[in-house]
């Protein structure tokens, strides 16, 4: 699998990486047997990138359970900043949840550290006060993490970008959601961050419309964008929404989850094969850009 330097950092990834966040949920039907043959089937691919968060239920506990003996082959990105809502002593984006935060994603993961540990899509006005990026910053002096950033979008993923702290920015960018291409993207690569693309593939809402994690501003946006190719069928539309991400200058690892082995095997066809041609970009990019409405804000 392609693999990109990642901003400053030390790492190359995959153009691939995986989400944890379905493997977790209450939803989910993939027993812990099935997870565990992804999980060892996707490292064999050669994705090098496991992205997961302190409030993604089990699923930091299901990769410390299966694939920690295989932990020198992948890099482990998470998130905090959530408290009491994930089970945690104090209200979320307390500083005083920084400490227990990482030491459970630590345990559970059966790691010593991460790779990455990222802010998870808090406010401007919470990352102003300050303590919670200075938290984070001590967790990377003590070598809890290799490297530190902001998961989230709009204007408060620009504050964060212009801080100038953090190593990596993770956003959403796909077809329905583009306003990262216009806002953060760039000025997140002026500063040599690492840039993760989160829902490249726009939660196959074309297809999960009404499940869990299906988010319905997408479903609504794609009805008036309308794109011609959204008429074809599920694989066609999914192939063109990856590499559409996949083309976009400066992102280096598009985080696409499932829990089921022949989905992924797809997407990483899809992104075997070259960027989309320039004119198929340029159709997409422009007619978000003529239909887009002032509350289609990244979505968090």
């Amino acid at each position: 699998m392609e693999t990109r330097k990642f901003g400053k950092t030390d790492m190359k990834v995959s153009v691939l990486g995986f989400g944890s966040a379905e493997i977790g949920m209450d939803s989910s039907k993939a027993t812990d047997r099935e997870v565990g043959d992804l999980l060892n089937a996707l490292l064999d691919e050669g994705v090098n990138v496991l992205d997961s968060a302190s409030s993604y239920k089990r699923s930091e506990g299901l990769i410390g359970q299966l694939v920690s003996s295989r932990r020198s082959e992948y890099y482990v990105f998470s998130k905090l900043g959530e408290g009491e809502s994930v089970g945690l002593p104090y209200p979320d984006w307390d500083v005083r949840n920084v400490r227990p935060s990482i030491e459970r994603t630590l345990r559970d993961l059966r790691t010593d550290y991460v790779d990455l540990m990222m802010i998870h899509s808090c406010s401007e006005a919470v990352l102003r006060q300050g303590d919670l990026i200075e938290a984070l910053r001590d967790l990377k002096r003590e070598g809890l993490t290799r490297y530190i950033g902001y998961s989230g979008d709009s204007t408060d993923a620009l504050y964060a970008v212009n801080t100038g702290v953090f190593d990596a920015l993770e956003t959403s960018i796909n077809i329905a959601d583009q306003e990262a291409l216009q806002l953060t993207v760039s000025e997140a690569a002026k500063r040599d961050m690492g840039i993760i693309a989160k829902r490249p593939i726009a939660n196959a809402v074309w297809v999960r419309q009404g499940l869990e994690n299906a988010p319905d501003p997408y479903v609504e946006r794609l009805e008036k964008l309308d794109y011609p190719f959204l008429k074809s069928d599920s694989d066609v539309i999914a192939e063109k929404a990856l590499r559409f991400v996949l083309s976009v200058p400066y992102v280096d690892t598009a985080i696409v989850g499932t829990t089921n082995l022949a989905h992924f095997r797809q997407n990483i066809g899809y992104a075997a094969k070259s960027k989309l041609p320039d004119r198929e970009i340029l159709d997409i990019r422009n007619r978000w850009l003529e239909i887009q409405e002032p509350a289609w804000a990244g979505l968090k």
